[in-house]
C-alpha cells in the first residue's frame, strides 16, 4: 500500500518538568512549542496530569490560545479531565492511564476492560468536536473494543518495542494494520529516539508519532530545533524508502 504522509508530533511536558524543578517561568513550555512548530513539528502534545507535576492548567490554556497546529491534549479519564478538555477544546485528546506513583505511563489502556467507562468519555469529548485517541497496546482485543466505543484514533504504545523486545515490531504491523481496516487513524508514541525511530515510521498505515522525552533530553546537547529536524528527517527517509 501507498504510505500516508507522516506527522510529528512534539510533547513539550518535560520543558516543564524542568521549570517545575526550580519554579518560576522558565523554561516556558510554550515558548519550546512555537520553537518546535518552527522546526517542523505538525503538532503539539501535552499532558495534563492529575498530580500536575510538569504540564499546569495556565500552560495548556496558553498553548490553546497561542499556537496555530492542532493541540493534543494527553490526559486521564476522569470527571475533572473531562470538563477541562470541554472547556479548552484542543484538537484532540489522547486517553492514557494514569498512576501517581509511576515515572511516566507505563502501558496502554485496558480498553476492552473498561468500555463501560471509557465509552461515554468518548462521547463526552467527541461531542465537543475533539478527535479521540485511545493510548493501547498494539493488541487485537484492545483495538477491536477501541473501534467499538467508536474512538477515532488508536496510538499504538512502542515501549515494549523501545526496550527491544522480541517480536514488537511484528505485533505493530498488525496492530496497526488491524486498526487501519476498522477505520482508526494510528498513531504511536513511547520511547523512540533516533536509534529506533525509522522501523515504526515506514509502517505504512501509521501517520503520526508523538515523541517527547528523547527530543527535549537530545535538544540539551543539540538544540531544539536541530534535534526536531534530525527526527524528521530519519522519519522522512524510512518512509521513502
Amino acid at each position: 500500500m501507498t504510505a500516508a504522509p507522516l506527522r510529528l508530533g512534539v510533547n513539550i511536558d518535560h520543558v516543564a518538568t524542568v521549570r517545575n524543578a526550580r519554579g518560576g517561568t522558565n523554561p516556558d513550555p510554550v515558548e519550546a512549542a512555537l520553537l518546535a512548530l518552527k522546526a517542523g513539528a505538525d503538532g503539539i502534545t501535552a499532558h495534563l496530569r492529575e498530580d500536575r507535576r510538569h504540564i499546569r492548567d495556565e500552560d495548556l490554556a496558553r498553548l490553546r490560545a497561542e499556537i496555530r497546529a492542532p493541540l493534543n491534549m494527553e490526559m486521564a479519564a476522569t470527571d475533572e479531565m473531562v470538563a477541562i478538555a470541554r472547556d479548552i477544546r484542543p484538537h484532540a485528546c489522547c486517553i492514557v492511564p494514569e498512576r501517581r506513583e509511576e515515572v511516566t505511563t507505563e502501558g496502554g489502556l485496558d480498553v476492552a476492560g473498561q468500555a463501560d467507562w471509557l465509552g461515554p468519555v468518548v462521547r463526552a469529548l467527541s461531542s465537543k468536536g475533539i478527535r479521540v485517541s485511545l493510548f493501547i497496546d498494539p493488541a487485537p482485543l484492545q483495538i477491536e473494543a477501541a473501534a467499538a466505543i467508536e474512538a477515532a484514533v488508536v496510538e499504538l504504545h512502542t515501549g515494549a518495542y523501545a526496550e527491544g523486545m522480541d517480536g514488537e515490531l511484528a505485533r505493530l504491523k498488525v496492530a496497526a494494520a488491524q486498526a487501519a481496516a476498522l477505520g482508526l487513524e494510528v498513531h504511536a508514541g513511547h520511547g523512540l529516539s533516533f536509534g529506533n525511530v525509522a522501523p515504526v515510521a515506514a509502517i505504512p498505515e501509521i501517520v503520526e508519532l508523538n515523541i517527547g522525552h528523547f527530543l527535549i533530553g537530545q535538544a540539551i546537547f543539540d538544540g531544539l530545533a536541530p534535534t526536531i529536524q534530525e527526527m524528521r528527517r530519519l522519519m522522512t527517509a524510512a518512509r521513502s524508502a
